[in-house]
């Protein structure tokens, strides 16, 4: 196909990343937008000269598109990702890939069935900061990892972001499936393991309208992960901590160290001596976003796999998924071997394809692959 006319659903924040990305990627443009508000709509189509559709079966149905950028609330990203595949149109949806296992397989499958490319968007391996690690990594520079930890802060304040996001029914929980999902993400990445073993604490410390004056999702979270193979990880996700953004990535190797930041940049720390393998600039992440999009529309171009496959997003929803169940039972919970294999091929550490190069209170569906002391990881749990 000469052209990659996107549709876009969900005009957000994440949304306005993904049509600034278009114009970047030769031979792919914003075909139609779709957004609830019909006036954010009109703002984010203007500059590409795409109609607005207020409904996102009228854009699918339009003629206009030949793929889809799903990028709503967590909890309404399958029926979307299904009609669009139904539509024979191939898709890109935000992470988290979905708020159930359940959902996820229903996603692999109908895109599966369509014959249409499936990709999660997960950026940060597309970010330099990461993709300079990977590199080290993939050179042996500090040899095989040996532990790993992810800091990571956000503001989960009400007011802070747009309400559904401290809505579980639509956000599918709090800080961890939005901002712990890019924690787990990039770890399983760097690492090249999936995780079998997670044991997780969580807490709501922020005050809201919900009861018991706490914020009705958690806003600080721990989370220990036991990699295959050995390694061993932690990630830290709070609203609580340092007033500045604090975003970082430790990898320690049999012979060095990494250490990973946006706001830093990537420094490899050897015998005493620092290396520094990137340093931040503003055109990080709108870079990414393209670099993403441009990986996106060459597997629907060429018929390989994105870099980010369904089996990979699924993979990291059952670790925050377990998370969430380990939280509640007080234990840890283990995530059965072999589980991205049945559901969409691959191992579910995100290698398949090109590296990119440059339950929180009312969430339903299956949690199906957890299981820990306790058995069967329960349908509804609290935190």
């Amino acid at each position: 196909m000469a052209e990659l006319r996107l549709g876009l659903v969900g005009a957000g924040a994440v949304g306005v990343l993904h049509a600034e990305a278009a114009p970047r990627v030769p031979g792919v443009r914003v075909g139609a937008v779709c957004d609830v508000d019909p006036e954010t709509a009109r703002r984010v189509a203007a500059p590409h000269g795409a109609p607005v559709y207020p409904d996102h079966r009228a854009l699918l149905s339009s003629g206009e598109v030949d793929a889809v950028v799903v990028a709503t609330p967590h909890a309404l990203h399958t029926a979307i990702v299904c009609d669009a595949a139904a539509a024979g149109l191939h898709v890109l949806v935000e992470k988290p890939m979905a708020t159930s296992l359940a959902d996820c397989d229903l996603m692999i499958a109908a895109c599966a069935a369509a014959g249409v490319r499936l990709a999660v968007g997960h950026v940060q391996r597309f970010l330099p900061d990461k993709a300079a690690a990977m590199a080290a990594l993939a050179a042996g520079r500090i040899g095989a990892p040996l532990m790993m930890s992810d800091r990571r802060g956000s503001d989960y304040r009400r007011g802070s972001r747009p309400g559904w996001f401290l809505d579980p029914g639509l956000s599918g929980g709090g800080v961890f499936i939005n901002i712990g999902a890019h924690s787990v993400d990039r770890l399983v990445w760097l690492s090249g393991r999936r995780v079998e073993r997670v044991d997780a604490s969580m807490t709501s410390s922020l005050p809201a309208a919900g009861p018991a004056g706490r914020s009705p999702v958690e806003t600080d979270a721990l989370v220990r992960l036991a990699l295959a193979g050995g390694p061993a990880a932690q990630v830290t996700v709070t609203s609580t901590g340092p007033p500045a953004p604090h975003d970082e990535v430790v990898v320690v190797g049999e012979r060095g160290t990494l250490s990973i930041s946006p706001h830093t940049g990537t420094a490899l720390h050897r015998d005493g001596v620092t290396a520094w393998l990137h340093r931040p600039g503003g055109d990080d992440v709108p870079a990414a976003f393209a670099a993403q999009l441009a990986d996106f529309a060459d597997a629907v171009r060429s018929g390989r796999e994105p870099a980010v496959t369904g089996s990979h997003g699924r993979h990291v929803l059952e670790v925050v998924l377990a998370a969430y169940a380990s939280a509640a039972r007080r234990t840890p919970v283990r995530i059965p071997a072999g589980t991205a294999a049945r559901h969409g091929g691959g191992d579910g550490t995100g290698r398949t394809g090109t590296r990119g190069g440059s339950g929180g209170p009312g969430r339903t569906g299956d949690r199906g692959g957890v299981s820990g002391a306790g058995g069967t990881a329960p349908r509804e749990g609290t935190r």
